[in-house]
C-alpha cells in the first residue's frame, strides 16, 4: 500500500461512521446505529499475581468489563454510533458497569434490569510477568436477556449486529432477524453451547478464541478455523493472542495469517474484546479482508497497554497514528 492508499484508507477509518441504509421488508431505512451490539457485561476484580500467589488480597479494585460491553465502548470510542443490549441487576454494580457506555454516548434503552437480581462479578487474574490473565465468573442465572425482549426494529435500524453467548437463545435469535434484513452479523464465541452450530451458520463473521477452535477441530486451531469456514461465513477467525490471528474466507483454499503487534503488555483482559470492535470498525469503513485483520490486531494490542478490560480503549486517531508508525509484517505485504 503506497502512501496515497494509505492516507484513503485511514480516512475511511475515521469516517466509518458515516450514516448507510438497511433494508426491511423491501424499504430502505437509515442506519440509526452503526453497531448494535448484545451480550456480556461485568463488574470485574482484578488481581495481578505475583510469584506463586494463590489466594487474592481482600480490597482488590473493580473494574467494568465483560465481552461485548467493552467491545461496544470500544466501538464508541473509535467513533461509531453504538447502542448496548443485555441484563444486569438491580444492584449498584449494574450503575458502575454501565456508566462508562453511558459517557461514552452508548445507546442503553434495551437493558434489562432485574429488579433483586446481581449483576455478573468475575476474579480476574493477571500473571505480573506475561500480562496473560484468567477469568473466573461468577453469574445470577436470573440475570439474562431473553429472545422474546428483543428489540427487533432497533436491530433492524444498524449497519452490523454484533453478539456473544452470554445468553445463546437471544443471541440465535438476534443473529437470525439481522440476516433475514440485511444487517451484517459477529460472533464472539469462547466455549461451545448448545446454540453454537446453529449461530455459526446463521453469522458472517465468526470471531473465536484458539480454545473453542482447538475443540473444534480436534486439538488444532488451524483445522478448526477451516471447519468455522464450512458453515459458509463471509470470513472465519480464529484469535492466537500474541500470536495474532488466522482466518479463513468463504470457499478458500488458503489461511491467511496477521500478526500481532509488538507491544508492551500490562494485561491482556480485554484484547478480544478490543479485537471484535477493531474489526467491525475496518469492516464499516470498507476495507479489504488482510487490513480489516491488520487493524483489529491494532485495536486489540493498543488495549493490552493498561490494567483493566477498558483502560486502554484506544481512540480512532491513535489507532490511525499506530498504524502509521508501523511496519508491516512480512505476509502481510505479499
Amino acid at each position: 500500500m503506497g502512501r496515497g492508499d494509505s492516507l484513503r484508507a485511514d480516512s475511511e477509518l475515521r469516517k466509518a461512521g458515516a450514516p448507510q441504509r438497511s433494508r426491511v421488508s423491501g424499504a430502505l431505512l437509515s442506519a440509526v446505529f452503526d453497531v448494535y451490539t448484545i451480550g456480556q457485561i461485568s463488574l470485574d476484580r482484578v488481581w495481578v499475581r505475583k510469584g506463586d500467589g494463590v489466594e487474592p488480597p481482600v480490597g482488590l479494585p473493580e473494574r467494568p468489563g465483560g465481552q461485548v460491553a467493552t467491545a461496544a465502548l470500544a466501538l464508541a470510542r473509535l467513533g461509531l454510533r453504538v447502542a448496548w443490549a443485555g441484563a444486569v441487576g438491580g444492584d449498584a454494580a449494574a450503575d458502575a458497569v454501565l456508566a462508562p457506555l453511558y459517557r461514552a454516548g452508548v445507546d442503553l434503552d434495551d437493558v434489562r434490569r432485574v429488579v433483586g437480581g446481581v449483576t455478573r462479578r468475575a476474579l480476574v487474574c493477571v500473571d505480573e510477568t506475561s500480562g496473560e490473565r484468567w477469568v473466573h465468573p461468577e453469574r445470577d442465572p436470573q440475570v439474562r436477556l431473553d429472545a422474546a425482549g428483543l428489540a427487533r426494529g432497533r436491530i433492524a435500524g444498524a449497519r452490523a449486529l454484533l453478539v456473544d453467548t452470554e445468553d445463546p437463545e437471544a443471541a440465535l435469535a438476534a443473529v437470525t432477524y439481522a440476516r433475514s434484513v440485511g444487517v451484517a452479523t459477529v460472533l464472539d464465541a469462547d466455549s461451545r453451547v448448545p446454540e453454537l452450530e446453529a449461530l455459526l451458520e446463521q453469522v458472517d463473521f465468526p470471531i473465536v478464541s484458539r480454545s473453542l477452535a482447538e475443540a473444534l477441530g480436534g486439538g488444532s486451531a488451524w483445522q478448526g478455523v477451516r471447519v468455522l469456514a464450512e458453515g459458509g461465513p463471509r470470513l472465519a477467525i480464529v484469535t492466537l493472542g500474541d500470536e495474532g490471528c488466522i482466518a479463513v474466507t468463504r470457499g478458500a483454499d488458503s489461511v491467511l495469517v496477521s500478526s500481532a503487534f509488538d507491544v508492551a503488555v500490562c494485561d491482556t483482559t480485554g484484547a478480544g474484546d478490543a479485537f471484535h470492535a477493531g474489526f467491525i470498525w475496518a469492516l464499516l469503513a470498507g476495507r479489504g479482508m488482510k487490513e480489516m485483520l491488520r487493524v483489529a490486531n491494532a485495536v486489540a494490542g493498543l488495549n493490552c497497554k493498561a490494567l483493566g478490560a477498558q483502560a486502554g480503549l484506544p481512540t480512532s486517531d491513535r489507532v490511525v497514528e499506530f498504524l502509521a508508525k508501523c511496519a508491516r509484517s512480512p505476509e502481510e505485504n505479499e
